[in-house]
């Protein structure tokens, strides 16, 4: 005997039923609302733009075109962000979306053939796809740039509309892709936080004088560094009452002294050798530095929390200052007859300054970025491990890495450093044997404090490094020099002073 239904079971599945077809037929409402409506312009340029979103191809256009114009690391974060978004995006709608309700696409008739697409979708209509890309795109570059977000928001708007006003889709189903889009770009960020999420780093407070308008400031601007020629320009127009000093290379040093005995703090734009040579001057002198992001790395500006030449120009009219630590290693590199060597960001031996020679040879005829690559494919190609003898043991090294302050990674960046004066080096070796690329990548990937037969990960007070061949060359700051039969590393705790926008 079956058992019969209860009541109230058998009351709710016409409910249901009826709310399904009201649904339906308030979505179909509005799709023909959209159909018989005259939108003036649209007929030429909606399908075009909706087209242009075949396969995610508008949106790796924007991508690079925000990282190109953009010239900032927010900038390549917000593109990096959005592709990244719209890849999870993808993949959730190919893989469970489709499937999960296999909806018919509209009528194409009730849509007039002007807006119609030459090529009419075979898959099923809900939930759209392009949709949810570009809702995924565009919240993925919010994330990271508001300013870009703004930009890229409208157009990812009207790619949704056009899938209703093409005919392709239900505004149910635009509704729901967008609703996915945004969540994948939401969960990216939940596994890969955004700069803002992460916790700032150490700042113990500095004194510093405030100086608004850029007033007793002296800037030295290398003039061949990265965007800093563009960067001087905006300099001088947010800080108007500053000395701007654009000099070559080679007359550096003598810039640097110069605006020492001229200013009450002295300010430069340029990468980060153009930087860790101002910061030498600077802690010498005992003045605050203030830092232009200038290069085409700019690591330790971003480590600041500068990123552009507003953040410094706040931090200066604002008067705000904190002390980081200086590394230092002797001899430097005029040798044991000179001063002492100093970095803001990493020392290094191995296949490190071989590459960095590589690079900076190519990068002037093919770019920093392509240059890099080409580098290193050159030099682990044909690179040998270095002899040296590393804390008392002799070994063959492929790589030592003597960071100025514990790196992290972040997402798809190299590492940042959370404190910039925690008074240790970050020491990772890479130990000589077959493959380097395959233990390079190990240990990045491995990241800070571990341990493996390939490498090790360590953090110490001071470094010795001996039984190195006479002219062994080194890498600081992106600077190559080369060394004697010995080097001692170490770090001067919060022996700088530097401008820098307090959190707010």
């Amino acid at each position: 005997m079956s058992t019969p239904r209860t009541s109230s079971t058998a009351s709710s599945a016409p409910a249901v039923a009826r709310l399904r077809g009201w649904l339906q037929g308030r979505d179909l409402a509005a799709f023909r609302s959209v159909a018989d409506r005259h939108w003036p312009g649209a007929d030429p340029l909606l399908p075009r733009l909706s087209r242009s979103a075949n396969h995610g191809l508008l949106w790796f256009g924007a991508a690079a075109g925000i990282a190109a114009l953009g010239s900032s690391a927010r900038s390549r974060r917000a593109a990096l962000r959005g592709v990244a978004s719209l890849a999870v995006a993808s993949a959730a709608i190919n893989t469970v979306g489709k499937g999960a309700v296999r909806r018919e696409r509209p009528i194409a008739d009730l849509v007039p053939v002007v807006r119609q697409l030459k090529r009419q979708p075979v898959t099923t209509s809900f939930p759209s796809g392009h949709a949810a890309s570009a809702a995924a795109f565009a919240t993925g570059v919010a994330l990271e740039s508001k300013g870009w977000g703004a930009v890229v928001a409208p157009v990812a708007a009207a790619v949704a509309a056009s899938r209703v006003y093409t005919g392709v889709h239900y505004p149910s189903d635009v509704l729901a892709g967008a609703a996915l889009g945004i969540g994948a770009a939401f969960a990216l960020r939940g596994v890969v936080p955004t700069r803002r999420q992460l916790p700032a780093p150490g700042r113990p407070p500095g004194e510093a004088p405030a100086l608004p308008a850029g007033q007793d400031l002296v800037v030295v601007v290398n003039r061949e560094s990265g965007t800093a020629t563009a960067t001087a320009s905006l300099v001088r127009e947010a800080l108007p009452m500053a000395t701007v000093m654009e000099v070559a290379p080679a007359d550096l040093p003598a810039a640097f002294d110069k605006a020492a005995g001229r200013g009450r703090a002295l300010g430069v734009c340029g990468g980060d050798g153009t930087v860790n040579l101002a910061a030498s001057v600077a802690a010498t002198h005992g003045m605050p530095l203030a830092v232009f992001p200038g290069g085409t790395l700019n690591h330790f500006a971003y480590d600041l929390g500068v990123e552009t030449v507003h953040d410094t120009a706040t931090a200066l009219t604002a008067g705000d200052a904190i002390r980081v630590d200086l590394g230092r290693f002797r001899p430097g590199p005029k040798g044991a007859d000179g001063a002492d060597g100093y970095f803001l960001n990493a020392f290094s031996l191995g296949v490190y300054p071989d590459l960095v020679r590589t690079r900076e040879h190519w990068s002037p005829r093919i770019g920093g970025w392509p240059a890099g690559v080409l580098a290193a494919f050159h030099v682990l190609r044909g690179q040998r491990p270095l002899e040296a003898e590393f804390q008392g043991r002799r070994r063959p090294l492929w790589l030592v890495f003597v960071g100025n302050g514990l790196f992290r990674r972040v997402g798809p960046n190299p590492g940042r450093r959370h404190n910039l004066a925690d008074g240790l080096l970050d020491v990772r070796v890479v130990h000589g044997g077959r493959g380097p690329a395959l233990r390079l990548l190990a240990a990045a990937v491995a990241g800070p404090l571990t341990r493996s037969p390939a490498h090790a990960a360590v953090r110490r007070r001071r470094v010795r490094i001996g039984g190195l061949a006479p002219g062994t060359p080194y890498a600081y700051d992106g600077e190559v020099a080369h060394s004697g039969t010995e080097l001692t590393i170490d770090k001067l705790p919060e022996a700088l002073t530097v401008y820098c926008p307090m959190p707010v």
